[in-house]
């Protein structure tokens, strides 16, 4: 089963960034369960797109005002939502944010 592991945090969490993922990436590579992923330009250089009534609409920054933010994502394979747990447990931003695991439709 593929997990997509959403990195998230506060504007603090931009500075923990720098520390990268201090071996987790290696250790899930060396044990077949990383996909991929990367990091994220912060917030203010996003844009976002929505389609009303067939009229393109842009803005700049996200669509939605949070204090946690994301930052990153990783693409996890696993067993099952048991493992996806561990792993995402094991990431360092699980000490300074957050990370939601969302299953991936099948496809």
């Amino acid at each position: 089963m593929r997990y997509l592991l959403l990195i998230c945090g506060d504007e603090t969490a931009a500075e923990h960034a720098e520390d990268g993922c201090e071996g987790w990436s290696e250790e899930m590579l060396d044990r077949g369960v990383l996909v991929g992923g990367g990091g994220l330009r912060p917030p203010t250089d996003a844009t976002t797109v929505r389609v009303r009534d067939e009229e393109l609409l842009l803005s700049d920054g996200p669509f939605a005002e949070t204090k946690e933010q994301v930052g990153g994502f990783c693409l996890i394979e696993c067993a099952d939502l048991d493992e996806a747990i561990e792993i995402a447990g094991k990431h360092p931003a699980a000490t300074y944010g957050s990370i939601e695991i969302r299953p991936m439709l099948a496809g």
